[in-house]
């Protein structure tokens, strides 16, 4: 029996929106673009032509009372996002929102509440977890074959100048959360967390280093140790000219090794046996992927979690231990001390939102 396209719209329709009209498109048979939103109608218009979307709806509550929709792709600035999932949830639809999926835990855990309390569901967009040799990585890790897992390294090194920043809701805690450890390095590190499992302490450096009209950092630099034993380094940066998304794992019989930019195939990826072990080469080879990283693949697990009735990846579990792991750098950061998981709870300032206290640089003019 044929099951009828999930019903999709897009709210926001920004530079990512066009990944996640992408991504509907390359699954035809099982969601459906229907409508698309913004507070531009005629930027709405153009977006919805382009994409071939049926209706324009001049509102999300309006949209959302017509039940015209299954599937909400929130793809906003990030300080609308916890609002606009609830109102999502309560009217008895999806979500997929784009990172930063909330500004602070206390919305996230704002957000599961409706959530349990509604049914619908809520899924971040951490598409570098689906890619083909992620999904690998994480097989092998967890069969063994690599043996334990010993170190990590994780940079984020991008450049976003000084025009970058002249969108009014960038570089400010209150509209965007963070700089970029929230709204860039996030992509990184949680395919990070997704590979070495639970962080257990983090301590952490953060500093204006260059693009002195934000609010925010633009350098973080963490030092991470897990609950296996993994020490590893997460450096996220906006000030680095020469961009790299950079990701190395040292596991007793293999180094693993991705270098890319803002996706990923298996060419990105590596592997140097260790002496002795050249049978993990064969098993990293043996089934070799052509397909780039990207809301596609997140797309075809979030489908498929809907069709069973479960909740769809990444859950809001899932993206609550990376969320904790941003807050944790801020705190360590800022206060000078080691985080540990579970230290940041309702009371903690840095629990309701991501400069907890002032960062060291509030109040020092630029040179």
């Amino acid at each position: 029996m044929t099951q009828t396209p999930y019903r999709a719209a897009i709210v926001g329709t920004g530079a990512i929106a066009a990944a996640h009209a992408q991504a509907l498109r390359a699954h035809p048979n099982r969601a459906t673009l229907t409508a698309v939103v913004d507070l531009d109608a005629d930027r709405a218009g153009a977006f919805a032509a382009a994409w071939q979307a049926p209706t324009v709806a001049p509102s999300l509550t309006e949209l959302l009372a017509s039940h015209d929709v299954d599937l909400v792709h929130l793809c906003t600035p990030p300080s609308t996002h916890a609002p606009l999932a609830i109102e999502c949830l309560r009217a008895g639809a999806n979500v997929l929102v784009e990172k930063p999926p909330t500004l602070s835990l206390s919305e996230l855990d704002d957000i599961a509440r409706v959530s349990e309390e509604t049914g619908r569901h809520v899924a971040t967009v951490f598409q570098h977890r689906f890619g083909a040799g992620a999904v690998r990585l994480r097989g092998l890790a967890v069969a063994g074959h690599l043996g334990r897992s010993l170190l990590a390294t994780c940079d984020t090194l991008w450049f976003r100048d000084d025009a970058y920043f002249a969108a009014p809701w960038r570089g400010r805690w209150e509209t965007e959360g963070g700089g970029p450890t929230m709204g860039h390095g996030i992509h990184q590190f949680d395919l990070l967390l997704s590979v070495l499992g639970p962080w257990q302490q983090v301590t952490a450096v953060a500093g204006r280093q260059a693009r002195h009209q934000v609010h925010t950092e633009d350098v973080s630099m963490a030092l991470v140790t897990f609950a296996d034993g993994t020490l590893a380094s997460v450096v996220n940066s906006v000030v680095s000219p020469r961009q790299v998304s950079a990701l190395r794992f040292d596991f007793e019989r293999a180094t693993v090794e991705l270098s890319h930019l803002y996706g990923y195939t298996d060419d990105h990826w590596s592997i140097t046996p260790a002496p002795g072990c050249g049978d993990v080469k064969g098993r990293w080879y043996a089934d070799w992927s052509a397909t780039e990283s990207g809301h596609a693949g997140q797309l075809t697990a979030v489908l498929d979690a809907l069709d069973a009735g479960t909740a769809p990846p990444v859950t809001l579990a899932d993206t609550r231990r990376t969320m904790e792991f941003v807050a944790a750098l801020y705190r360590s950061a800022f206060t000078g001390a080691p985080v540990r998981s579970g230290d940041i709870g309702p009371d903690d300032p840095f629990f309701r939102r991501m400069n907890g206290v002032d960062a060291p640089w509030e109040g020092v003019r630029a040179a």
